[in-house]
């Protein structure tokens, strides 16, 4: 779907660890302060991103965290995130540091269009195992879910000059 959708991606992310190992040697020399590597800086993901933007899709995610942030959060919106900004994606940050989460018990999922909804599945260190693809009249669970989101996060740029550790 993420090659597929008409208007509008939209994205959850509530882990602080995505167990991605392929990405092991990025998160080593981003902790070992080493400059991002030009292959992470053009990535698929990247080419995906800038694509759709330029078409005139809009991608955009919420990320549900709380403070201290893990090293994985700490690479993911200082390396990862910020890559995919410049792609032209947004981003916005729902921090429940000192706040309840208001989407307590809701997992991962992306939106395409406010038509189709994927649910995504983890392992319990953060390894992605698949999805489901829900029935369409769970869709407006999942738009009320992502306006709920949207209601309380901030947009990343304002939060990261805030608590970017």
């Amino acid at each position: 779907m993420i090659e597929e959708f008409q208007a509008e991606a939209f994205r959850l992310e509530t882990l602080d660890n995505y167990g991605v190992s392929r990405l092991e040697g990025h998160l080593r020399a981003f902790l070992n302060g080493e400059p991002r590597p030009e292959e992470f800086l053009n990535s698929p993901w990247v080419s995906t991103v800038r694509r759709a933007v330029r078409s005139g899709k809009r991608m955009y995610r919420v990320h549900i965290l709380s403070r201290p942030l893990t090293d994985y959060l700490r690479y993911e919106l200082g390396w990862g995130d910020r890559r995919n900004m410049a792609a032209g994606e947004e981003f916005f940050i729902l921090d429940t540091t000192y706040q309840p989460n208001p989407l307590e018990g809701v997992g991962d999922f992306w939106m395409y269009d406010e038509s189709t909804v994927e649910v995504m599945k983890y392992e319990d260190g953060g390894q992605y195992i698949g999805s489901e693809t829900l029935p369409p009249e769970r869709v407006p669970e999942f738009v009320e879910y992502r306006d709920i989101a949207l209601s309380r996060a901030v947009p990343f740029g304002e939060w990261w000059e805030r608590y970017r550790e």
